[in-house]
């Protein structure tokens, strides 16, 4: 977030900066999503929700997997939270406390760590780069006892794709370990090689963290949700009305229509763009000896080794930030062993402005 804040710093001096650090679409949310919070709005319906969210809004869910997985959800078992920050903060809040350990993929998204120290619980990094993502079942199994075991398909910042067998294999090793499965599927619409799935196709007792923000761009209304197993729902509620009370009522009843046809439509052609700007760009950065350390099948994320170039991937952002006016993400944002000599580059923006960002690092490394 610094590198951001400089960023935005360089650009109101007059710079032109070409923004590779960013994990947010650049696409607006869908029009149906708009007209259907301008009429929410002119309606007057602004009112609390009951804790779990719309029960409109859970119905839709519900028939989203359905017909987009082939798995049957009860919308009883879906609670519509604020984003999917809220929504692992309820999950582990539930799971988790002091002394209990919770193992999750490094590298990975920073926040998850902290929220499980939030509830004074231990987070425990485990290897998450390679082919195979993570975090891996035999990494898992040598850990230990823990209360949750946490996943992310497709991952922040690797884009790597776990399939079914990945996910069946990362179930069974967490009930070895005693700890619940929680599956992070934020970026769940936005896979580009293979077909797409969710943990619940094998583990139908995982605990499921998604989001409006991502694949369906609506990342400022701050909505999300949870698939919890059975028995679990109750004891989420509570803490929900203890927590935040309920999910904003504008976003929930924009949301309905992210499910209508005409926004699912426009939702694939953006996730065809993101996979046209991958195509673009990691050939690119390979080209420069900047190389992917997970295959980038989902998400909108290249996650790169760095060391032919430097073992300060922190000092190196800020250098290409300053003097070449290209933001990326330095690695000690997402952790893990290798961090000093890893970068993200997000490709959240448009193919011309990729290209100005490649030939602006070209240029960069030459001078280095």
């Amino acid at each position: 977030m610094a590198l951001l804040a400089h960023a935005r710093a360089l650009e109101a001096a007059g710079r032109d900066v070409v923004h590779m650090e960013i994990g947010e679409p650049d696409f607006p949310p869908p029009a149906p999503v708009v007209r259907a919070a301008q009429a929410a709005l002119a309606a007057g319906e602004t009112h609390y929700t009951p804790a779990g969210g719309l029960p409109a809004l859970r119905e839709a869910i519900a028939r989203w997997y359905r017909e987009r997985f082939g798995v049957a959800v009860p919308p009883e078992r879906i609670l519509v939270t604020p984003g999917a920050s809220g929504a692992l903060h309820l999950v582990l809040a539930a799971l988790a406390g002091p002394g209990d350990r919770v193992l999750l993929p490094a590298p990975g998204y920073p926040c998850n760590r902290h929220l499980a120290r939030l509830v004074e619980a231990e987070p425990v990094a485990l290897p998450a780069e390679g082919p195979e993502g993570g975090p891996r079942p035999r990494d898992v199994r040598a850990a230990g006892p823990a209360a949750a075991v946490l996943a992310a398909t497709p991952a922040n910042p690797t884009g790597a794709v776990l399939g079914r067998g990945a996910l069946a294999a990362l179930g069974e090793a967490a009930r070895e370990a005693g700890a619940c499965l929680v599956c992070d599927e934020i970026y769940q619409g936005l896979v580009h090689e293979g077909e797409p799935c969710t943990v619940l196709e094998v583990e139908p007792g995982a605990f499921v963290v998604n989001s409006f923000s991502k694949y369906f761009g609506m990342t400022g209304w701050r909505l999300g949700w949870v698939v919890a197993p059975e028995g679990w729902v109750e004891p989420l509620e509570r803490l929900a009305q203890n927590l935040y009370l309920a999910a904003p009522t504008l976003s929930q009843r924009a949301a309905l229509a992210a499910f209508e046809a005409e926004s699912l439509a426009e939702l694939e052609r953006r996730r065809e763009a993101f996979r046209a700007r991958r195509d673009f760009l990691a050939p690119a950065l390979e080209s420069l000896g900047l190389r992917p350390v997970a295959p980038p099948a989902g998400a909108f994320y290249l996650y790169v080794d760095c060391s032919a170039f430097t073992d300060d991937a922190e000092a190196f952002a800020a250098r290409l930030l300053e003097e070449a006016g290209v933001a990326v993400t330095p690695g000690a944002d997402f952790g893990g062993a290798e961090a000093a000599v890893r970068l993200r580059f997000a490709y959240t923006t448009s193919i011309e402005r990729l290209r100005e960002g490649v030939a602006r690092l070209r240029a960069f490394l030459r001078r280095i």
